[in-house]
């Protein structure tokens, strides 16, 4: 069985968990040539490390009783972190080790490699959506927007992807501290991402609903229902609103209706036509109005284009039906007339 550069990594590692006691400089010394020491061995003959070396813990505390340093009288916090750590790297690549017959290779990881450079750029896209997000406060599509300006964001998508690839060509000469920098940054990247797709995933099921408010001020943020009448005061039903780009305007949550979250319909107002605020006017009745308010020694005059209702009787002027004459009649007088 041949050993790997995995393996080895990882026995390097428990060794420096083991000594992690020791001063950091003491500890650096013994293990500085481990690494190449381990690959010689490697190299001599078939098995594994732990067969031909033991575990990596003794063969710490060889390498200490050597050096002749006191021995640990306790696990600190450092060793305690450290074996922690090398505990995990472990597992995980006894994980990566049995996913990657599946897959077609040896490991997992060395099918990972094949779509590093689909990561590096995946990872630009992110790193300008994220800003996108930053500098418009909270806004974004499908396409990066810096400050809100397409031009710009697209601007910066090729900066991103430009710097992302050459990161990603150079990342296994980078020192340990950019890299881990870099390691930390994908990661909150990926976070990023899965946010993102979550949030986008409940505007559309909640945009089927009819349930965003599209188009309207904050003043309208607390509209249960909408009704519509029409200029005889009947209630509109089946009615739709639209601004003036043609994009609907949508208000309201049906709480009235049993099944109105979970169906995925696109209802039109009013939700509850029977909560309506005013009556609506039965086909063919009368419109309400308010009766004009008469103002004292002022005479109306009929407009005389007007066009009388034909459902009003109309009573002759100065008789009073049924009674005496409206008033007195002259008979018999003779009329005065004016003389120069």
């Amino acid at each position: 069985m041949t050993v790997t550069e995995q393996e080895i990594t990882d026995y390097v590692a428990r060794v420096r968990a083991a000594l992690a006691d020791l001063p950091p400089s003491q500890r650096d010394e013994l293990t500085e040539d481990l690494a190449d020491h381990l690959t010689e061995v490697a190299a001599e003959a078939e098995g594994t490390l732990v067969e031909r070396l033991g575990e990596p813990e003794t063969y710490a505390a060889e390498m200490r009783a050597a050096a002749g340093a006191a021995p640990g009288s306790g696990r600190n916090l450092d060793q305690r972190v450290a074996t922690a750590v090398v505990r995990v790297r472990s597992r995980l690549h006894a994980l990566d080790t049995r996913l990657g017959p599946p897959l077609g290779y040896a490991t997992a990881s060395d099918f990972l490699r094949l779509l590093r450079p689909g990561w590096w750029v995946l990872r630009g896209y992110l790193a300008a959506m994220l800003v996108t997000v930053i500098s418009t406060g909270g806004s974004f599509g499908l396409l990066p927007r810096f400050g809100g300006e397409l031009l710009a964001g697209l601007i910066m998508l090729v900066g991103f992807l430009l710097v992302s690839i050459w990161i990603g060509r150079r990342s296994g000469r980078l020192a340990r501290w950019p890299r881990s920098a870099v390691q930390v940054g994908s990661a909150v990247l990926v976070v990023f991402a899965f946010a993102a797709l979550m949030q986008a995933e409940d505007r559309m099921r909640y945009g089927d609903y009819g349930y965003d408010q599209t188009s309207v001020d904050s003043q309208y943020d607390r509209i249960r229902d909408v009704f519509v009448y029409d200029s005889e005061g009947r209630l509109v039903e089946n009615a739709r609103l639209f601004d003036q780009n043609g994009n609907p305007i949508r208000l309201g949550y049906p709480d009235c209706l049993q099944g109105a979250y979970v169906k995925q319909t696109l209802r039109a107002y009013p939700y509850c036509p029977e909560q309506a605020p005013f009556a609506p006017r039965a086909p063919g009745g009368p419109i309400p109005s308010e009766p004009p308010t008469a103002v004292p020694g002022v005479t109306t005059t009929p407009d005389p284009t007007s066009t009388p209702d034909p459902t009003t009787t109309p009573t002759p002027t100065g008789t009073a039906t049924g009674g005496p004459p409206a008033g007195p009649t002259a008979t018999g007088e003779p009329t005065p007339t004016a003389t120069s």
